[in-house]
Order: C-alpha cells, then structure tokens, then sequence
C-alpha cells in the first residue's frame, strides 16, 4: 500500500508541470486518471526525442503510472463525462488559461457543487488575476521575467537559462504540494478547496536568498557563475585534465584546504581565516586556487580534498551521474515495459519511506497509450454499459 491508495486524481493537465505534479501523486499512490484530446493527446506526445516506436521520451518522462481517458472536451457529451468523473474523485488538476475551465462547464464552483470535498487545483502562468492573468508563457520566459535569468550564468557572459525547465519543475513540485494540503485540510474540515498557484509566483518564491541580499544590501544580485555570492571559496575550477571540480568551503575547510593543496602561502595568512576576509580578497584567494587545481587531474585532487574533510563535487554530466555508484545504490534508475517502446529506462521517486514498501524496488509504472484506459473508467467509475460507450464514441465525445 502506497500513501495515496484509495485517492483518484483527474488530471486534465498537459506539457510538464501539472503532468509532473500527476506522476509524483501516481508514485505515491494515487488514481490518476489523464484527460486527453482524442485522437492527439497531450501536445508532449510528440516531442522531441521521439523513439523509434514513434513515442515520446518527453511524455514517457512525465506520464507514468496514469491512465488515460480521450475525451473531446469540446463537445457536450465529452464535457458531461468530464463533470460525472469529476464527482467521483478527490482532485482535480487543471492549466488552462484563466477562465478556460469555467467555460467548458469544468470550473471549480461548478465541479465543487456536486463534490463538495474536491481539491482543485489550477496552474496557470500568471495566476487568475493581477495583470498578467491572461499572458502565455514558457519556461524559459518564467525564467527570465522572475529574475532567475539575470543570475545565472558567468559576469562577463550573457543571461543563461537553467540547464533544466526550472521553472515548470518547481511549479510542479508546488501542484503535487497544493494538492497534499487540501486533501490533509479536507480530511479536518471535511471541505475541498480550490488552490490558485502561478508558476511565476513559484519562481519569484525562489528568491528568497537574492531578495534577502537585496534588502539587507539594497544590491541588485548579480550573476557569479559556479561561485558563491557570500562564501569563498565556492566555485567551480579546472583540473589539469580538463575535467571540473567543484567545492564549498566554510571556515572550518580553510586550513585543511590549503594544506591538501599545498598552499602555504594561503595558509599563513591570518586575514584569510575568516570568511569575511576571503571575500575581500576574492580575486587573489580564487587565482591561487585556480592555478593549484591547474597541476593535479580531477580524480587526484578530488581523493585528496574528500580525505581532508573539505566539501567536494566532480562537476558530471547526465551519464555520469546516472551511472555513479551512489545513484545505483540508492536505485534511483529503474524501467518500465512499454508495448510499443518495450523495456525503457526512467527515474524513480526520490522518497525513501519506513513504513511503504521499497519505492527503488517495485517496478515503475507505465505511461498510457493514448485512450487506452476510456472504456475502463467509464465502466468502474460511470457504470456505464458497453452500449452506451459505443453510442458515445459514435457521437465523438470519447475516442
């Protein structure tokens, strides 16, 4: 038994986060049924990389563990079905537009009448109201309006875009967070609730250390690349070998630092002790180092620091750090079995639970062919006959 058993969760989200938030809740448990336009889907369906088999590693990414319904929410019947499943679940996650819902007859008044206890949640980019509310966005354009672009990168380089989808990611977590809280509220007050999250307010959330400098400093933060705003030594360096290393040190790391590096002359100053004093020396303490790392390869010197105690970091690619020792101990990759795509590897969950039975050992869900799942659910969830499910395809509300 997972956490969620027993919850059902309908999902009429596409793309990534709202089909993040979904996956994390599926993981955990929890029914979730995927609204998809018939004959089309969720737009990730055909995203890129596409496998041969003609799915995508996009959606494989994001869908596991659900079912999927097709239905054509443009047409009433397809909207009647919506609002009958609606009254038998316990979530409701959704990222139309503002308004988007309301007029396909979906909207939480509407849904919530019928299902007083229902947790509904809607991400949208800018929220339901202030300004923005009706502004689209991707991704990379949360990350540049909510300031995230303006701090990554290197000085003397342009604005950079995290190297993953930041800001769906994180909106994501948030959906699968609002969705939790509403059910623990609703398990007290017996109510649902509707949740209104902006993934720009996710990502302006995020700043809370930027925004803390800001108003201690009154100091617009600036991009530093690998390196620590308020710690030095904190950054990325180059080993003789090319490869990168990365550490973090605190005052403690200093002395045991420079001694792995053989740097005496570092050492012996007592200006250097603290924290505060590196940072008024950035750029000589951060040449020295620089020039240390330069005559040991990445491996060498990465044995030496861990040995001295002081925080360090190979900078890895994606295949390295899937393939790292700690990642397959920690089972952190596993597969699932596709009948079109056949056996695919994909991540697990990050959570580790006392009580639930191994998540790194039970095999991962596997994300639905498009509609696979619509006769099913309208049997076990409607009741419905395979009559009057025939009669609904002919009309086309389900495909």
């Amino acid at each position: 038994m997972r956490p969620l058993s027993g919850i059902t969760v309908l999902d009429f989200s596409r793309v990534l986060a709202g089909p993040m938030a979904t996956q994390v809740l599926a993981e955990l448990g929890a029914d979730v049924i995927k609204v998809e336009r018939p004959g089309a889907g969720d737009e990730s369906r055909g995203m890129q990389p596409v496998l041969p088999s003609g799915e995508s590693a996009y959606y494989f990414a994001f869908n596991r563990g659900k079912r999927s319904v097709a239905l054509d929410l443009k047409s009433e019947g397809g909207r009647r079905l919506a609002r009958d499943l609606a009254a038998t679940v316990d979530v409701v996650v959704e990222n139309f537009l503002p308004g988007g819902m309301d007029r396909l007859g979906l909207g939480y008044r509407t849904l919530s009448a019928a299902n007083p206890g229902l947790v509904y949640v809607s991400c949208t980019g800018f929220g339901q109201n202030g300004p923005y509310a009706n502004r689209k966005g991707y991704d990379t354009v949360f990350q540049a309006l909510s300031g995230l672009m303006s701090l990554t990168g290197h000085p003397d380089a342009p604005p950079a875009k995290a190297g993953i989808p930041v800001a769906d990611m994180t909106s994501g977590l948030w959906i699968a967070i609002a969705a939790l809280t509403g059910l623990v509220g609703r398990g007290t007050s017996g109510r649902g609730t509707h949740v209104d999250l902006s993934m720009m307010d996710v990502q302006v959330s995020l700043l809370a250390l930027a925004a803390a400098r800001l108003f201690a400093l009154d100091e617009d933060p600036a991009r530093t690349g690998t390196e620590h705003p308020g710690r030095v030594p904190s950054a990325a360096l180059r080993c003789a070998d090319g490869r990168w290393l990365h550490i973090s040190c605190s005052d403690q790391h200093w002395l045991p630092l420079c001694e792995a590096l053989g740097a005496s002359e570092l050492a012996e100053d007592p200006a250097l002790r603290s924290n505060a004093g590196r940072l008024a020396q950035r750029d000589r303490v951060m040449s020295a180092l620089a020039a240390a790392f330069a005559t040991r390869p990445q491996a060498e010197l990465a044995a030496a620091l861990r040995a001295a105690g002081v925080p360090t970091g190979e900078v890895n690619t994606v295949r390295e750090i899937l393939a790292d020792e700690n990642t397959v101990a920690r089972g952190m990759v596993g597969s699932f079995e596709h009948p079109a795509a056949g056996s695919f590897p994909a991540l697990r969950t990050p959570l580790r639970m006392s009580d639930v039975d191994s998540f790194e050992a039970a095999p991962l869900g596997t994300p639905p062919r498009l509609g696979a799942d619509t006769e099913a659910v309208l049997r076990d969830r409607l009741g419905l006959g395979q009559n009057e499910i025939d009669a609904l395809r002919q009309e086309g509300a389900i495909g």
